[in-house]
């Protein structure tokens, strides 16, 4: 029998909704054991998050300056041939439980030598923070070989509204009549990501725990928006400065990191606004003359699972 690990933090429940779709296949299969652990902050994180609360979590989210999370009851020494990690996307940088998770000593007992597959679930920009995390598991000694992303698929400019509203007041919409789509990966997306895990249930079995293959290729587990690439690069920039800054000013609720924390939204908001479809038009205007480097870039960030969904009907509903 294969033992399969799954981590996860959802703060809002729809990462657990994800894993629970592509978990399904794994669960009713008598070949494969499933151990499933929340991972649980000390404090837990508050949803809705009070506005200038959300904001201030920024600095230490992206330095990787996060609290430490409850002790797992995991042993260590179970033989497990997967282990599936899931995560949110904060301020393009993994959540702080999944950072907890990733910095601990059980991390790298568990990862090391072993197959690790990452799920996210998030607005539409994850390139960054899956750099990262792709760095903790080489540095831990484990294998990626694959990666799924769940994005809410309403066309940017609406979920610059409607993800900070469902985050700040709970409320997933839609807005204004509908002309503002609801907030959040779509419900037929996550119902259709069970076909990642009729794929690893098909193959698992029969898989060797030093094969580092991917197993979902074909299937439409990544999308790449070529648009957001350099405005991920940017924004990631911006958020180590004006993160240092602000950790310079106090910790988590100074008055003065809150005062320089509302210049910063002040700050932010024009630069998405402004810089960002920017630079979005300005890289569909030169792509022409930089074709080959986009595919080079897309067919990088898509790996380990690849863009193509040519076999996807394979593991259909």
């Amino acid at each position: 029998m294969k033992r399969v690990l799954v981590l996860g933090y959802s703060q809002t429940g729809q990462l657990s909704d994800i894993l629970d779709s592509v978990l399904g296949p794994l669960d009713s299969d008598e070949a494969i054991h499933v151990d499933r652990v929340d991972l649980k902050p000390q404090s837990p994180y508050p949803f809705p998050w009070p506005f200038l609360r959300f904001f201030d979590t920024f600095p230490e989210t992206v330095y990787e300056d996060v609290p430490p999370i409850q002790p797992l009851d995991i042993n260590p020494d179970t033989d497990y041939d997967l282990i599936i990690l899931g995560y949110q996307v904060w301020f393009l940088s993994p959540s702080q439980p999944a950072t907890a998770f990733l910095q601990s000593e059980l991390a790298a007992k568990l990862l090391k030598g072993r197959p690790v597959i990452t799920v996210i679930g998030c607005r539409n920009m994850w390139l960054m923070a899956q750099e990262t995390v792709k760095g903790h598991i080489e540095r831990l000694g484990g294998h990626l070989i694959d990666n799924i992303v769940l994005t809410d698929d309403a066309h940017s400019a609406m979920t610059f509204y409607s993800t900070p509203i469902w985050m700040l007041t709970g409320n997933k919409g839609p807005y204004f009549g509908g002309r503002i789509p609801r907030a959040g990966v779509p419900e037929a997306d996550i119902r259709d990501a069970s076909r990642f895990g009729r794929a690893m249930a098909a193959k698992l079995p029969q898989r060797e725990r030093s094969d580092t293959s991917p197993m979902l290729s074909g299937l439409g587990a990544v999308e790449i928006n070529e648009g957001l690439i350099g405005a991920e690069t940017v924004a990631k920039r911006s958020f180590k400065l004006w993160g240092g800054l602000l950790r310079f000013t106090g910790k988590p609720g100074a008055l003065l990191r809150r005062a320089v924390l509302i210049l910063y939204i002040v700050f932010l908001v024009l630069l998405i606004l402004t810089v960002v479809p920017l630079l979005a038009v300005l890289k569909k205007l030169f792509s022409p003359f930089s074709r080959k480097k986009i595919a080079r870039q897309k067919l990088y960030f898509a790996a380990p699972s690849g863009e193509s969904n040519e076999r996807a009907g394979e593991f259909a509903n």
